[in-house]
């Protein structure tokens, strides 16, 4: 089969296979659900809601790598990852474009995702080389010595969301790979494919059981919570089901990492370089379809800036193109799914219902190729007040509400008032309007002229309020997550 890219993608039209003590494997399970391309709305796959059996398998497997890959020296082990690291780079066009189709953002968002991806093989390489290591204190009494080693946990089981089927997991796969532990990884069911072509990459490169791959639902990811060989679960996705998987996995003994939703703002002051903001904005608000836990939501204007900004903000958002993700010159790809579509045009409606001024329409975007595919562009209402639904509940879409703020200390209020605590930015020319800005809001990754308050992967991504449950953080915070301490206080007669 060939796509746009014109590049062989071997198993769409086919079953997603599952990856088992090294083998590519069919799920024992005989419930299998389409998967799809969104930009054409066209079924391209079957994706298993793998059963129990077929967890227990991937853990068994895992289970019995651990003893040897633990005990493997710490510069064998990275030898692997550098073969990783390669290998995905070899791969990335290929790689990109399987997320281009599945989940339909566009190519230049789909490398940037490899990109990231890849970054976080290269920071726990890193991480081997350093914090790994123990520590040492030499007669801490009398002829005793002291000294704290890491040691990895066991079987890790990550659950990943369908807005960035490979960088999501990435955010822990390297990591507990590094430390010596193993991995049972269940991608969305919902954009699988991307994980599968990794699976490949992954089966070639590591001992049977370090890494597995389990398609499925709800009932895999039960099995996973409650598996006892499991001994930490990360999750990324909405807030609803982060609090589920960390109650459920907490009540089964494990460790948790649970990131849910966003309400992200992004705040304007009066002295903000416009044309710099407007430029950033738009593509914080609309890229990837606003499908992003760090996309932003709200437009929140300080004082008389509103008018210039509104006029700036709806011209540049009127200028982007949607289309589908391969063809270039694309700025907006589809949203995931026709159930994403309703929800988003449900949120519209409501917005209307409300009383908020819709000044910039979406929903009558047509891609005349692609006449079946699940698209929706930016979309901006005026006239937002806070108690809103459209200014409160996760839309997960490029639907941006503008809220008008007298002053600083109105924003951060306004910001400080949601539920959510994933990420909000500061447009400013004033260092100490930052600064302040950047102490008092409650937000896990505060952007300074930045949309995007992505961290890198050497920083944890953080996350506060109803947007992360637990105490260690994906990315480089993993390292305590993943592993546990070890003292041994030693005296030689």
């Amino acid at each position: 089969m060939t796509n746009n890219g014109n590049m062989s993608l071997h198993i769409i039209h086919d079953k997603i296979m599952n990856l088992i003590n090294g083998k590519l494997v069919e799920s024992s399970s005989h419930d299998y659900h389409p998967i799809f391309d969104p930009g054409k709305g066209e079924e391209i796959g079957m994706v298993p809601f793998s059963s129990k059996d077929d967890v227990d398998k991937a853990v068994e497997s895992a289970s019995d790598a651990f003893e040897s890959w633990s005990k493997l020296p710490m510069p064998d082990r990275l030898q692997y990852l550098f073969k990783l690291k390669v290998a995905m780079e070899e791969k990335k066009k290929e790689l990109a474009t399987a997320i281009t189709i599945n989940h339909g953002k566009t190519l230049t968002e789909a490398i940037g995702e490899l990109d990231r991806a890849i970054q976080n093989i290269e920071s726990a390489i890193s991480l081997g080389y350093t914090l790994f290591k123990g520590q040492y204190m030499r007669s801490v009494a009398v002829k005793i010595d002291e000294i704290s080693v890491r040691e990895p946990i066991g079987v890790v089981g990550i659950i990943a969301p369908f807005n960035f089927p490979i960088m999501v997991p990435f955010w822990f796969i390297p990591y507990a790979l590094v430390y010596g532990d193993t991995v049972v990884v269940k991608p969305s069911e919902i954009t699988p494919l991307g994980m599968m072509l990794v699976g490949e990459i992954l089966q070639k490169i590591f001992p049977p059981g370090v890494v597995n791959i389990v398609n499925g639902a709800k009932e895999s990811v039960d099995r996973i919570l409650e598996h006892g060989d499991i001994k930490a679960v990360t999750f990324v996705g909405s807030t609803n089901t982060a609090k589920y998987i960390y109650a459920k996995a907490a009540e089964h003994g494990k460790r948790v990492s649970a990131s849910g939703g966003a309400k992200n703002f992004a705040v304007v002051m009066p002295d903000a370089k416009l044309d710099d903001t407007v430029s950033n904005l738009i593509s914080s608000f609309f890229g990837s379809a606003g499908q992003r836990c760090l996309a932003n939501a709200n437009l929140v204007a300080v004082g008389d800036v509103y008018n210039e900004l509104k006029r700036k903000f709806v011209a540049a958002s009127k200028s982007m193109r949607v289309g589908y993700g391969l063809d270039e010159g694309t700025d907006v790809g589809p949203v995931v799914n026709e159930n994403a579509l309703r929800r988003i045009r449900g949120y519209i409606e409501k917005g209307v219902e409300e009383g908020a001024k819709l000044i910039l329409d979406g929903r009558d975007v047509k891609v005349e190729r692609y006449p079946k595919g699940y698209y929706i562009g930016p979309t901006i209402f005026d006239e937002v007040s806070p108690d809103m639904v459209i200014a409160k509940d996760e839309i997960f879409g490029p639907v941006a509400s503008i809220l008008h703020v007298r002053n600083l200390d109105e924003a951060i209020d306004l910001v400080n008032r949601s539920r959510y605590g994933n990420a909000s930015s500061i447009f400013t020319s004033a260092g100490g309007v930052a600064r302040e800005f950047a102490s008092r809001v409650v937000a896990g990754n505060v952007g300074i002229n930045i949309g995007v308050a992505q961290p890198m992967a050497f920083f944890p991504f953080a996350g506060m309020k109803e947007s992360f449950f637990g105490a260690l953080h994906p990315q480089v915070e993993t390292l305590d997550l993943f592993t546990d301490r070890k003292v041994i206080i030693e005296r030689w007669f």
